[in-house]
């Protein structure tokens, strides 16, 4: 990863970014399943209220960079999760579609090496860099085999109506609860 003082991430950068309804706007896949997420997902009032303490402090998150395409099935679900703990904590959300911005990508390399998405990059004010976020929260990672299980033997055509029935059940909505959490307590062990 290149030094996070000398990103490509400028100011000027981040305001070229997409607000999350500019992107929807634009994309040609799975807006269903976007709008989906984004309208089962919201921020406990909890977790709300501790996401606007760390974004009152001087260094708290203020601005969040994300990279996306419409394709995946991550962003389909993870970005929308994003766009509601933005409005949520009042953080300034952009949005950046990975193939058009690989310069920005190269910079949150998964493992060094990926270029997985959704990536969400959370930033100061003045934008330097607190903490970034890659895909998908550990629960997902650690239950994504009950998604891969539904391809056992299978075409993804047999096998999309129980993906589909999956992607809008409860375990599902559970990783997206699991980011915010995830998140949260990422960004309160990073802001002091």
């Amino acid at each position: 990863m290149v030094d996070q003082k000398q990103s490509v991430v400028t100011p000027q950068r981040f305001a070229q970014g997409l607000t999350f309804e500019q992107y929807m706007s634009q994309i040609e896949k799975n807006v269903d399943k976007f709008r989906f997420n984004y309208d089962n997902t919201s921020v406990p009032e909890n977790e709300r209220a501790e996401l606007k303490a760390i974004v009152a402090k001087p260094n708290g998150p203020k601005k969040l960079a994300v990279l996306g395409e419409d394709w995946c099935p991550d962003v389909y679900r993870g970005l929308p999760v994003l766009a509601r703990l933005a409005e949520a904590a009042g953080i300034e959300l952009r949005v950046f579609p990975r193939d058009q911005n690989l310069d920005i990508m190269n910079e949150y390399l998964k493992d060094g090496e990926f270029q997985s998405i959704p990536t969400a990059v959370f930033f100061t004010g003045d934008m330097d860099y607190i903490y970034h976020f890659i895909e998908r929260p550990s629960k997902a990672n650690d239950e994504m085999g009950k998604m891969r299980d539904l391809y056992a033997g299978r075409s993804r055509e047999e096998a999309q109506p129980d993906v589909d029935a999956f992607q809008q059940g409860p375990i599902w909505a559970s990783w997206r609860q699991a980011t915010i959490t995830e998140i949260l307590h990422t960004l309160q062990e990073r802001v002091s």
